[in-house]
């Protein structure tokens, strides 16, 4: 388990199934201590132990059995309150409180946001704490998440969203497939030093057996070829060479769905 501070708290980062990672957010001037979508409860339960503190809280941020399975289990172990998206909450395992852009505050002495996604499923939330974004299956370590419900102009939207955010906020994604996507990029944007600078660092991570997460807004700006058609200077160029509108929407398009197929 690593950890990772923040001014009102700290982020223990847990390693599930095969490449998930769930989160503990553990708040420093209160007893809540948040699960962001957790994969197994038995993960959240040693860590729990370890910390020596209850669940107080599930904060889910889709329905997917990967992000949700530990639910139930978790809820019934510490009698945590579960939290998902208000426009998804029937396949919101065990939800207690409903959430959207215009929820009041959620948990007492924790600044949160909640931030609607819509792409990788018609549901998706991500949770902005402070400088600490909790982003699901949205935006990945150089990647982002399939189109299985959501369009991509959705997918467009929620991306510009999250790239609006300061460039030091901490990007907590929930799987660990950063190198796999470092590869596609590179593919699309061979010659981005600032990618390539990437590509070495996180493969010195990996080889070190630590994470590439979190990563931060500005580094996933600079690299992730999801986010590249912010630019429009990318944009002109990569329309150029596949023969596609120059438009951001277009570009993006072109690149995921190669990414589909790669």
């Amino acid at each position: 388990m690593l950890s990772y501070n923040h001014s009102n708290f700290t982020v223990h980062q847990l390693p599930a199934l095969k490449d998930n990672y769930i989160y503990l957010i553990e708040a420093h001037a209160s007893d809540a201590m948040i699960a962001i979508d957790p994969a197994q409860a038995v993960s959240v339960r040693r860590a729990c132990r370890q910390l020596g503190k209850p669940l107080t809280h599930i904060l889910n941020t889709h329905h997917h059995w990967d992000h949700t399975d530990g639910n139930v289990p978790l809820k019934n172990d510490f009698g945590c309150l579960v939290i998902g998206a208000a426009h998804d909450a029937a396949r919101i395992p065990a939800i207690d409180i409903r959430v959207s852009e215009t929820s009041p505050p959620l948990i007492e002495g924790l600044d949160i946001r909640v931030i609607d996604v819509t792409g990788h499923t018609r549901g998706h939330i991500a949770y902005l704490l402070d400088d600490a974004l909790f982003c699901g299956d949205t935006l990945f370590g150089a990647g982002c998440g399939r189109l299985f419900e959501g369009t991509h102009a959705q997918m467009w939207h929620s991306l510009q969203q999250l790239a609006l955010l300061d460039g030091a906020t901490r990007v907590y994604c929930a799987h660990e497939y950063t190198l796999a996507n470092l590869d596609f990029a590179m593919f699309v944007d061979p010659h981005n030093g600032a990618l390539q600078d990437r590509m070495q660092q996180d493969k010195a991570k990996r080889q070190r057996e630590l994470p590439t997460i979190p990563s931060t807004i500005g580094t996933e700006k600079a690299t992730n070829p999801f986010l590249r058609p912010l630019d429009s200077s990318f944009v002109t160029a990569y329309a150029a060479s596949k023969g596609i509108d120059a438009d951001a929407l277009s570009v993006f398009t072109h690149i995921r769905q190669q990414k589909d197929h790669y």
